[in-house]
């Protein structure tokens, strides 16, 4: 599992890092990186030692520039129908049952912005650029753009940035609530990992049980979500990893949690 065609994956101390590694062309999303992408999260879903995922792009210059527009000339509707009529690469991220952080270390635009925004924690090195310029080709955002981006920076400002298709500095995109943190690109690496592996000693049923419940509060009425919870709450009750952490708790010592 440690390299597709275009993508390079590693796994240390319960951290897998994905890397699109298509420098050349800025990290351009393709159907052939989609799909390697897809596979390769299949994969860390079923093996049990992954317990944080971590998104990047290869090189200094871009985490994800967009989809490869070659590949849209020539299209038509029926075309990208099909294209888009399985599960999208991010959808599959969105669904992951895992943690997944976007460590953006350059460009995050069009397909890569919504690849990013999909992750459930964005860090952006002080480099970055990120934005949804679809309308400058005469189209629109067809991989959530248009549902996460307001879900995350309000209604006004994703209207601003998808009207006119702005890119934004790291800088900006921390103020309006797109990215969460924003780093010296130098420290980006390092600081991601000190994340993910804070995350990775955490038990990973109640993460994955956490993840649920999130998702849930974006997509449902507040009651149904507060319902939703609370039956996760009680099912983690059922898990070895409750049991180990409240004994750890009262025993005073760090638990070891087995995902069971």
């Amino acid at each position: 599992m440690g390299e597709r065609e275009n993508v390079v994956i590693g796994v240390a101390g319960g951290i897998a890092t994905i890397t699109i590694n298509r420098p050349e062309k800025r990290n351009a999303l393709n159907a052939a990186t989609r799909a390697d992408l897809i596979e390769t999260l299949e994969d860390l879903a079923a093996d049990a030692d992954v317990r944080v995922v971590v998104i990047t792009g290869a090189g200094e210059k871009a985490f994800i520039a967009g989809a490869d527009i070659t590949e849209f000339e020539g299209r038509t509707s029926i075309d990208q129908f099909r294209v888009m009529s399985g599960v999208t690469v991010f959808e599959a991220i969105d669904r992951f049952p895992k943690p997944v952080i976007a460590a953006i270390n350059g460009y995050c635009l069009g397909g890569g912005c919504e690849l990013a925004m999909a992750c459930d924690i964005r860090i952006a090195a002080d480099t970055a650029k990120l934005g949804q310029p679809e309308v400058n080709l005469g189209l629109l955002p067809g991989g959530g753009g248009t549902q996460r981006l307001p879900r995350l920076v309000g209604l006004g400002t994703a209207y601003r940035l998808l009207y006119t298709g702005a890119i934004i500095d790291a800088a900006e995109a921390h103020r309006i609530g797109l990215v969460d943190d924003v780093v010296p690109a130098g420290e980006l690496p390092h600081r991601v990992t000190a994340l993910a592996a804070a995350i990775a000693t955490k038990s990973p049923v109640a993460l994955q049980l956490i993840k649920e419940a999130v998702r849930a509060s974006v997509r449902t009425p507040l009651d149904e979500g507060m319902r939703h919870e609370r039956t996760l709450f009680g099912l983690a009750f059922s898990s070895q990893d409750k049991a180990e952490g409240v004994a750890a708790f009262l025993e005073k010592r760090a638990a070891e949690y087995t995902g069971r």
